[in-house]
């Protein structure tokens, strides 16, 4: 085995064709064994269901190199199991969590020469996807659907260091109430590609989404959970009246770290926007950046500021950060269960 000579720090985050991919097919009503291969292009019919009524879902995750030299991915089933509730939601046959996080570790070490060396801020990104294959006209679930795991080197999410972001309130809505917003279907991030292309023509790093019950809620960004320090120290996470808020994986350990070793209070509720002003620090988080710190949020031209600033990660948000990292990193001893050994 010997590490891809790449620029590690360099390579961004954007799709970089490795050398194999796991499939596997479901007809006549099962999965079939899958398979490690070659092929990264997919050929199927005009009437696929997935071209005409969006059946589909995805997943994303990442392998890393520790400091011990162990190859690892953090917390796999749960990925697995958010992509059951995800298919289920869309009338689409679950992949068995068992070999989903099989199919991750076969795909991984079949691609071992592509995950960065540690101390790169490089990563191996994992984009498993599940889409219907078979023919539909009538609106209707298809008969036939492909898994398929494909992996991507991708560089550290911060150059340069991490620095604030000013995201917006939207006009827009992400997802209606009772809808699909809490499972990871690709129809979600569709209708938020228009508003983040605004919002990016704007000067704006995201969009903040409010409920679109009532628009007085925080809810989450196009791609993130949020997250809130109050004046306190401790760390307010918001809830959605109508179950619109992706159960974020990276979001949930943050919960546990800020509980289990730092021995923050958190509050998970209901946030209103007007009273956002209240708090300290604010970040989005996600797989990618893990935490992306906001400075401000521009509310139709009224700022609302943290007090952590536009020059740093505010200090709880850095301790949030750098221990979670650590845990994912090797460089601490991670809750039973939350990272998953590669053995190459």
């Amino acid at each position: 085995m010997a590490i891809k000579e790449l620029d590690w720090a360099n390579i961004g985050f954007s799709y970089i064709k490795t050398d194999k991919r796991f499939v596997s097919n479901f007809k006549n009503g099962a999965w079939d064994g899958g398979a490690i291969v070659d092929d990264a292009n997919i050929v199927m019919s005009e009437d696929a269901g997935v071209l005409h009524y969006a059946q589909e879902c995805f997943e994303g995750l990442k392998a890393y190199r520790t400091e011990d030299g162990r190859v690892v991915t953090f917390r796999p089933d749960l990925n697995a199991q958010r992509m059951v509730d995800s298919a289920a939601r869309l009338e689409m046959p679950q992949f068995p969590v068992d070999k989903f996080v099989q199919a991750v570790e076969d795909v991984v070490k079949a691609n071992a020469d592509w995950v960065p060396p540690y101390g790169s801020g490089a990563t191996l990104y994992i984009r498993p996807v599940m889409f219907a294959t078979g023919n539909v006209i009538g609106v209707k679930p298809a008969d036939e659907y492909q898994f398929r795991i494909f992996v991507t080197p991708v560089g550290p999410y911060f150059k340069g260091g991490v620095k604030p972001i000013v995201v917006k309130i939207s006009d827009y809505d992400r997802a209606a109430p009772h809808g699909t917003g809490n499972i990871k279907a690709g129809l979600n991030y569709a209708m938020s590609l228009h508003a983040i292309v605004q919002a990016h023509e704007e000067g704006f790093a995201e969009n903040v989404y409010l409920d679109a019950a009532t628009r007085t809620y925080i809810e989450e960004t196009g791609g993130a959970n949020i997250i809130f320090v109050d004046a306190d120290g401790n760390l307010v996470v918001p809830k959605s009246h109508s179950d619109s808020i992706l159960p974020s994986i990276t979001r949930r350990s943050i919960v546990d770290v800020a509980q289990k070793y730092l021995g923050l209070k958190v509050d998970e509720r209901y946030v209103k926007l007007e009273e956002v002003h209240n708090f300290k620090e604010m970040g989005l988080c996600g797989t990618a950046a893990v935490i992306s710190p906001v400075g401000k949020i521009n509310d139709h031209g009224k700022e609302i500021c943290f007090e952590s600033g536009m020059d740093d990660m505010g200090p709880v948000l850095k301790k949030l950060y750098d221990t979670l990292t650590g845990i994912q990193m090797g460089r601490l001893d991670p809750p039973e269960g939350w990272i998953h050994e590669i053995k190459l």
